[in-house]
C-alpha cells in the first residue's frame, strides 16, 4: 500500500508539475505578442484602443503570431530530438512529423490569451476573472514598470505527442521503480520475518515446557537485539523457577522430616502406654508435652512464615526504640543465661533517642529469637557481646558470641528456612531450623536488614543495620 500510494503520488505530481512548466514555456515563449501590445500602450498612454475592440485585438494577436514559432512551443529547444527508434517518444514525433502540421498557431494560444490592467480588470480577451489557479500570467512592462498582465488560460490536460509520450515514460518508470522497491520489500519482509520468528518459535516451545514443569529449559541466545534481550530474560525466569522448584521440594521434605519427628516420638510414647511397657507417669507426661510444645512450636513458626509470604503478617507500628526493646530481653533472658553459663556483655549505652516506626512485640521476638540461638548453640561457659555502632541515622545492632561458629560456605544460608549447620548446630539441640528464617522476615518488615558473619572471637556475629529511611 505504502509503495502504491508513493508511485500515484509521485505520478500525481510529475503530471501537474509538467503541466504548469508547460503552460510557463507556452507563455514565456510570446515575446513579439508582449511587444507589441507594451508599444500598443505606449502610443495611446492607456488601454483604451483594445477594450471593447475585439477585432483590434485579435488584429495585434495575428501580428505577433506571424513572429511567433507556434509549431515548437511544445517541442524541445535546440538540435533535431534523438532517441532510439524503439524510443515511445521517438516514435511520437515520427507520427507528428508525417501529419501536415498548420500552418498558424496549432495549439490554439491566441484563444486563450486575456489581457488584463494593473487593477487585474479585464481589458481584452475571453471574458473571465484573473486567477492563478486558471491562468498563467505574464508581466507586461514599459520603461521599468507594470502596464498590465499578459494572462494564458491554463489547459486541463496535455495534447502535444511528445508530452504526452513523455509523461508516459516517466509514468512507466515510476511503476518500474515502484515494482523494484516492492520486490525488495517483499524480499528484505520475508527474511525478516524469518529472523524474527525463528526466536519467537523457541520462545513458544520453551513456555509451553515451562507449562509442563520442565525448569531445566534453555533458549539459545544468537542476537544481542531486543529479542536476544527477550531470551536471556526467558532463561533467567527458567532458571528462578527451576531454584524454587528445587526449594520447594526441599521445603517439602524438611517439614515433613521436621514434623515426622516430634510425631513418631508422641506416637511411640503413647503405644507403649497403651502396650503397658510404659507407665504413665508425671515425667512420661511431661515429655508428651514437650514433643506437643515442640510440635506446636514448629506450626506456628511455619503460619508466621507463611502470613509473611502472603504479605498479611500484621505488624502495629508506632514510634518505638530498638536499643531499649533489645535491653528489655537481655534482662527477661536473664536468668537462662545464667543458668547457661552465658555472660552478656551489655555495651548499649543507656540513652539512645534513635527511633524507628516498628511493632515492638515483632522486634522483641526477633531479638529473642537471636537469644535462643545463642542459648542452644554456645558452649558453656560462654559469652554474648552486644553493641551498637552509628554512622550518621544510621544504626547497626551486633549480637556475637563465643562459639563454635560457622563454616564460611555456610553464612550465606544461615536464615534459608530448614537449614542447618550439621556439624555444630544438630537437631539433637532442639531447633527447627525456622528461628533465623523469622528474624530475617521481621528485619525486613522493619525495613531493616539482617546478616551473619564470624566475629574475632571466634563465634557467630549478627548485625542489624537500620537504614537512613526507618530513623526518625
Amino acid at each position: 500500500m505504502i509503495v502504491a500510494l508513493m508511485v500515484g503520488i509521485m505520478r500525481f505530481y510529475v503530471e501537474q508539475n509538467f503541466e504548469e512548466f508547460v503552460n510557463k514555456m507556452e507563455l514565456e515563449k510570446l515575446d513579439h505578442i508582449v511587444k507589441i501590445l507594451s508599444e500598443e500602450y505606449e502610443k495611446h498612454h492607456s488601454w483604451n484602443s483594445l477594450r471593447e475592440n475585439h477585432q483590434l485585438w485579435l488584429e495585434k494577436l495575428r501580428l505577433g503570431e506571424e513572429k511567433e514559432d507556434f509549431n515548437n512551443l511544445e517541442g524541445p529547444p535546440g538540435p533535431p530530438y534523438r532517441q532510439r527508434p524503439h524510443d515511445d517518444a521517438y516514435v511520437a514525433m515520427q507520427n507528428f512529423r508525417r501529419n501536415p502540421a498548420p500552418p498558424r498557431d496549432p495549439l490554439r494560444i491566441i484563444f486563450r490569451l486575456s489581457l488584463f490592467d494593473t487593477q487585474e480588470r479585464l481589458v481584452a480577451g475571453r471574458p473571465s476573472v484573473l486567477s492563478s489557479s486558471k491562468h498563467t500570467l505574464r508581466e507586461i512592462t514599459l520603461d521599468g514598470r507594470n502596464i498590465g498582465w499578459l494572462a494564458l488560460e491554463k489547459r486541463d490536460r496535455l495534447s502535444h505527442p511528445l508530452a504526452i509520450a513523455f509523461i508516459k515514460k516517466q509514468t512507466q518508470g515510476f511503476f518500474i521503480t515502484g515494482g523494484g522497491i516492492l520486490l525488495l520489500a517483499a524480499i528484505v519482509s520475508f527474511l525478516l520475518s524469518k529472523h524474527l520468528l525463528a526466536p519467537i518459535r523457541q520462545l513458544t516451545v520453551g513456555t509451553q515446557a515451562l507449562t509442563s514443569l520442565k525448569f531445566d529449559t534453555r533458549i539459545q541466545v544468537h542476537t544481542s537485539d531486543e529479542l536476544g534481550q527477550l531470551a536471556n530474560d526467558f532463561n533467567l525466569m527458567a532458571q528462578t523457577l527451576e531454584k524454587y522448584e528445587l526449594m520447594r521440594k526441599q521445603w517439602i521434605s524438611d517439614i515433613s522430616h521436621e514434623l515426622r519427628t516430634p510425631l513418631s516420638v508422641l506416637r511411640g510414647e503413647i503405644e507403649a502406654m497403651q502396650d503397658g511397657v510404659r507407665q504413665v507417669t508425671e515425667d512420661s507426661l511431661d515429655s508428651l508435652h514437650t514433643e506437643a510444645l515442640h510440635l506446636a512450636k514448629i506450626v506456628e513458626d511455619l503460619h508466621e512464615l507463611s502470613l509473611a509470604d502472603s504479605g498479611s503478617l500484621h505488624l502495629n507500628k508506632k514510634p518505638v526504640h530498638p536499643l531499649r526493646v533489645l535491653k528489655d530481653v537481655l534482662r527477661l533472658f536473664e536468668t537462662r543465661l545464667m543458668q547457661s553459663q552465658i555472660t552478656v556483655h551489655d555495651e548499649l549505652p543507656e540513652e539512645d533517642d534513635f527511633m524507628i516506626q516498628g511493632d515492638r512485640d515483632r522486634l522483641s521476638q526477633l531479638y529473642s529469637n537471636l537469644i535462643e540461638n545463642t542459648l542452644r548453640y554456645t558452649d558453656s561457659p560462654g559469652t554474648l557481646l552486644v553493641w551498637r555502632e552509628r554512622k550518621g541515622n544510621r544504626v547497626t545492632l551486633y549480637l556475637e558470641d563465643s562459639g563454635p561458629g560457622v563454616p564460611q560456605e555456610s553464612l550465606g544460608r544461615l536464615f534459608d528456612r530448614l537449614y542447618r549447620v550439621d556439624a555444630s548446630r544438630t537437631r539433637g539441640k532442639g531447633g527447627s531450623g525456622l528461628g533465623l528464617a523469622i528474624c530475617k522476615t521481621i528485619a525486613e518488615s522493619h525495613g531493616a536488614e539482617i546478616s551473619a558473619a564470624n566475629g574475632a572471637s571466634g563465634g557467630l556475629r549478627i548485625e542489624i543495620g537500620f537504614p537512613n529511611t526507618a530513623c526518625a
